[in-house]
């Protein structure tokens, strides 16, 4: 079974590379990009028997930083 996690900041914590990434925009002139959040996409390839409770665990546990950041967890095959 195939799964995405996404993990972003939450919000209110700040993101110096998505700032960057919004002067960078707007450096090359590209104008009415208001803010950038930069986060990051994890693909897994786990065996059909992989409970959602073990997904969360893992993104709890490893995957992401639940202090200062939030996860969603998608299937990418379907049902």
């Amino acid at each position: 079974m195939k799964v995405r996690i996404h993990v972003s900041l939450k919000p209110g914590v700040l993101d110096p590379q998505g700032r960057a990434v919004h002067h960078a925009l707007e450096g090359l002139g590209f104008s009415g990009v208001e803010d950038v959040r930069i986060g990051r996409l994890i693909e897994l390839d786990v065996a059909d028997g992989t409970s959602e409770a073990q997904l969360e665990d893992m993104c709890r546990k490893l995957l992401a930083n639940t202090v200062i950041e939030n996860f969603r967890i998608e299937s990418t095959e379907a049902a």
